[in-house]
């Protein structure tokens, strides 16, 4: 008896133990939400502020970053070939200055990226309403992209990969690329929600290593099946990779930390207001919706997102954006929010269209007829 009791209580012992270890997690409240969501709407559209060279290109996907007394933005256009990255500069973030491509097509037709590259600035100053620094790691500035043999648009085998540079990244020159992605659909780990394509990513600097590593890596993919055995071939989540040197990474959870039901959930950007994580994302075709909108969810762990429910924080209303209203990048300055989106009209011309906190007044600028 004296056997069985002891075992008995040693069992429960060791399970509230286990309990007790298992980290708590803190959700964020409806008010800090809302807070949030007061802190970063931008009601006022103050239009187009890139548009491509000719009708055959398409603008996409802005990432920006200060230096000095300018600031840039690396976009990505896709003419028909497939991706390459370009860069303009400004100096009061409504009127732009292309400067040229920094990752351009390969002239190694060999190569794993040989007809996409499509980047996205890393390692950048995530403190909203910071000074949205381009940090240097290893005497040197990073990017991530994703890459691809095929050309087409999204065709083919899509992966993710980063770039260096020990140039000054405001100046336009090519970056230097890795022989090998860091991360593919065909990796023995592989989820069961990526086993198709790779596509955009955005890597942060957590020096305080909340997740153990200094870099973490959020970035969207499709699968061909999901846990209900239900084909979700063009379905698109959001999942973590970590890496100690911006070289190697892997993958932090089985599970996506962002999706719903039905639809895609992605391209997401990272900023911190105090204590609190701010993933912006886009999302498109859920039931009940309409087209392609931009939306947040905040986090305390990096891990764990709680999703904001109430309004878009764009969505398509203008001629310039009645498609989609997407793929956003949201800075504060000098008291003023501006979202930068991609614009997407009925006629699928695709353009960089900012929103602001404040009445800026209206672009000009127009597709071209």
């Amino acid at each position: 008896m004296f056997k069985l009791n002891w075992t008995i209580t040693l069992t429960l012992l060791l399970s509230f133990i286990g309990l007790q270890a298992q980290p708590k997690v803190q959700k964020v409240s409806e008010q800090t939400m809302q807070k949030v969501y007061n802190e970063v709407k931008t009601p006022y559209k103050y239009g187009l502020v890139m548009v491509p060279s000719s009708n055959d290109k398409k603008m996409d996907c802005p990432s920006i970053f200060r230096k000095g007394n300018l600031w840039y933005m690396v976009y990505i256009i896709f003419d028909g070939r497939g991706y390459e990255t370009w860069m303009a500069k400004s100096k009061d973030l409504l009127n732009w200055d292309n400067m040229g491509r920094i990752m351009s097509f390969s002239a190694d037709s060999s190569r794993w990226d040989w007809n996409q590259k499509a980047a996205y600035v890393a390692l950048q100053d995530y403190k909203w309403g910071g000074s949205y620094d381009f940090q240097k790691y290893n005497n040197k500035y990073w990017m991530s992209y994703f890459g691809g043999r095929a050309s087409g648009y999204e065709a083919g085998v899509l992966s993710i990969s980063t770039a260096y540079s020990e140039k000054d990244p405001t100046t336009v020159h090519e970056w230097q690329y890795f022989d090998k992605p860091a991360l593919t659909a065909t990796d023995k780990d592989v989820r069961w929600w990526e086993n198709r394509k790779l596509f955009k990513s955005t890597v942060i600097w957590d020096k305080d290593k909340t997740l153990g590593h200094p870099f973490v890596m959020y970035y969207n993919a499709n699968g061909d099946s999901a846990k209900d055995n239900r084909k979700t071939r063009w379905y698109e989540r959001i999942g973590m990779a970590v890496s100690d040197d911006m070289v190697h990474w892997q993958r932090y959870l089985q599970e996506p930390v962002m999706h719903h039901p039905v639809g895609i959930t992605g391209d997401a950007v990272i900023q911190k207001m105090d204590n609190l994580w701010v993933m912006f994302y886009f999302g498109a075709f859920w039931t009940g919706t309409k087209g392609a909108f931009n939306r947040f969810a905040c986090s305390y762990d990096l891990v764990n997102w709680t999703d904001w429910t109430g309004a878009d924080l764009i969505k398509p209303s203008e001629p310039y954006d009645e498609l989609y209203a997407h793929k956003s990048f949201v800075i504060k300055y000098k008291g003023v929010v501006y979202h930068y989106y991609c614009a997407v009209n009925k006629k699928d011309q695709r353009g960089i269209a900012v929103a602001t906190s404040k009445d800026l007044g209206n672009s000009n600028l127009k597709f071209k007829e």
